[in-house]
């Protein structure tokens, strides 16, 4: 049983350690997560005002066309009527003559739309290309800072990790469930703790509870958390054959 406290101790070692690493990275990996769906979202957002922009002009451009035809026709109309031989001929062209100056109406009401919205619209490409840029470089930054601090840690990491592995295989699979389900469902992810001056994790344990522990010859669950408590020697040896 003591060499299974140890092996336990030293897993738990090992998990401590990978933990301090993660937290040295911090939230990086979330916020630079987020700044790339943020810049997605940006890019999204230039690239419709860029398209609104380009199908104005378009659009823009067609309704040039349809008025300087409208006009034409209604010119064409106008002339038609000097030369008509009755009234129901006239009243046909005054009728053309009328749905093409409704046509100019309705056109000349969309260029002036698409006037205003196209002034609107600069500025709001303006300050995406701005937003974007920005979210663009803080990416870089954040990006940058999370790559030095892998770069210091990561042959540390893949170094306890592969240590992880090899102690995993010398456990027990009961216990090694034991030891996983624990740490699952604990927010510091500490499984196996020390006793320290009769207490673990500041919490005093019973007498008996105390002498079981140094003894070191079965598996003692704290019954406040249900951690598993060994002696401080197991983690004192972890940490003078594990330290990297």
């Amino acid at each position: 049983m003591n060499e299974v406290l140890q092996k336990l101790a030293n897993l738990q070692y090992i998990d401590s350690r990978i933990d301090e690493l993660k937290q040295l990275r911090g939230d990086l990996p979330e916020e630079v997560l987020d700044l790339e769906t943020d810049i997605a979202r940006k890019e999204a957002r230039l690239n419709n005002l860029k398209e609104e922009d380009q199908n104005l002009s378009v659009e823009y451009d067609n309704l040039q066309l349809e008025l300087k035809s409208a006009r034409e026709k209604i010119e064409k109309y106008e002339d038609q009527q000097l030369s008509v031989r009755n009234n129901r001929e006239y009243d046909a062209l005054t009728k053309e003559i009328e749905a093409q100056k409704q046509v100019i109406e309705n056109t000349e009401s969309r260029l002036k739309e698409i006037e205003k919205r196209k002034e609107s619209i600069e500025p709001e490409i303006e300050a995406a290309k701005e937003a974007l840029e920005e979210a663009q470089e803080l990416y870089e930054e954040k990006s940058q800072n999370l790559d030095e601090v892998v770069k210091s840690t990561e042959d540390e990491e893949e170094e306890l990790l592969k240590k992880r592995k090899e102690v995993e295989e010398e456990i027990d699979d009961r216990y090694l469930r034991s030891y996983n389900r624990l740490r699952d469902g604990l927010s510091n992810g500490m499984a196996v703790v020390a006793m320290d001056r009769g207490a673990a994790l500041g919490m005093a344990l019973p007498p008996q509870t105390q002498v079981e522990v140094r003894r070191k010859n079965k598996i003692i669950i704290d019954e406040n958390s249900g951690r598993i408590v060994v002696d401080q020697s197991f983690f004192d040896k972890a940490k003078e054959e594990l330290s990297i």
